[in-house]
């Protein structure tokens, strides 16, 4: 089953003037056009094999136009890179880096390739935007390596609890406490968590922001486990979970309340890094691709979120937020809605993608 992807710029900028939210791996303009100067431009044909899984690797790739797919293999998701993009970037921090992924073009690429000595002199020419670059890149390669040692670790399920411990050091639960409140599939708290967070709230609180809420739900879900068993369903789940967990901050609670519906209670600084949030998690489940179904499974979510009322109670929270999912559910899912701030008299929902 295969989903419509939406481009990375368009999913980047969301409506009613909503700031540009420049994803993991989306170049800025500035840094596209040094790259596409200096890079050797390769046009590539469906099908074709960038480099492969073991190889030592020399250089960087920047996609001009048409997506490559990253192939992890050992049960992973597959990942999309598309247009103003990047990968294999690694190599140029430490040298020679052995590949971690097949990269195979699924349609004509066009590609711009920077190797060590290229970028050696762009850091002398141009250190403040390659500091720049830099940072990013470094944030997003912790994020994926530490997503890659919970995905091996989740296979054992002695590691995987050991982990769940250290994830919730900073509650001080006891053992037994941690495991009733953590869902056992994906790793993230359960409902039962959620509400134990919820009575020591004023706890955690932070000064100068507001509690937001998402509520996520994954789109024909029935379909999947239908049409490509319950083994991919399950791993769909724990893919959408992750992508739920890296868009959350070390105060936030990710959570799955059942079946495929997740949500991420938060503390933001406004409607707008509500929003980015948003858009965050469905760029990256975008990009997830599920070998072995259909030629490789793509999935799409539907959230439905506002910001929480003071003075009010989850029941208030989670009804906003639901009323917000149904409309984007009802406008052919794939998207966001934003409710109104709870008691707007003015009605309706802002409608965002």
């Amino acid at each position: 089953m295969a989903s419509v992807q939406a481009e990375p710029t368009k999913i980047a900028h969301a409506a009613h003037g909503a700031r540009a939210v420049l994803l993991p791996r989306q170049l800025s303009d500035p840094e596209f056009a040094l790259f596409a100067r200096v890079g050797g431009r390769r046009e590539v044909q469906p099908g074709e094999i960038i480099f492969r899984r073991g190889e030592l690797g020399r250089s960087m790739f920047i996609v001009e136009s048409g997506q490559i797919q990253l192939e992890f293999g050992d049960g992973m998701p597959d990942k999309l890179i598309g247009p103003r993009e990047f990968f294999g970037e690694l190599v140029l921090f430490i040298g020679s880096h052995t590949r971690v992924a097949n990269a195979v073009a699924l349609n004509p690429v066009v590609l711009h390739i920077v190797d060590h000595d290229t970028f050696d002199e762009l850091i002398a020419s141009e250190p403040r935007l390659l500091a720049q670059f830099m940072r990013r890149s470094f944030s997003y390669l912790v994020a994926s390596e530490q997503q890659l040692i919970q995905s091996l670790k989740r296979r054992n399920e002695d590691l995987m609890v050991t982990l769940d411990s250290l994830r919730q050091t900073r509650t001080q639960l006891s053992t037994a406490q941690r495991l009733v409140q953590t869902d056992e599939l994906t790793g993230l708290c359960n409902r039962r968590g959620l509400y134990m967070f919820l009575e020591r709230l004023a706890e955690y609180r932070l000064p100068g922001t507001v509690l937001g809420l998402l509520l996520i739900d994954l789109d024909r879900f029935k379909q999947i486990n239908d049409r490509c068993g319950h083994l991919i369903g399950d791993q769909v789940l724990r893919a959408i979970a992750e992508e739920v967990q890296n868009a959350a901050a070390s105060t936030d609670v990710p959570a799955r309340l059942g079946g495929d519906e997740f949500a991420l209670l938060m503390q933001v600084t406004g409607e707008e890094e509500l929003r980015a949030r948003a858009t965050q998690i469905i760029a990256g489940v975008h990009a997830l691709r599920f070998p072995g179904c259909n030629e490789g499974l793509g999935v799409s979510v539907s959230i439905g979120g506002g910001l929480c009322a003071d003075g009010a109670d989850w029941a208030v929270w989670y009804s906003d937020a639901d009323a917000a999912l149904y409309e984007a559910k009802g406008r052919g899912g794939d998207g966001y809605e934003v409710a109104p701030p709870h008691g707007n008299q003015s009605g309706g929902l802002h409608s965002v993608i």
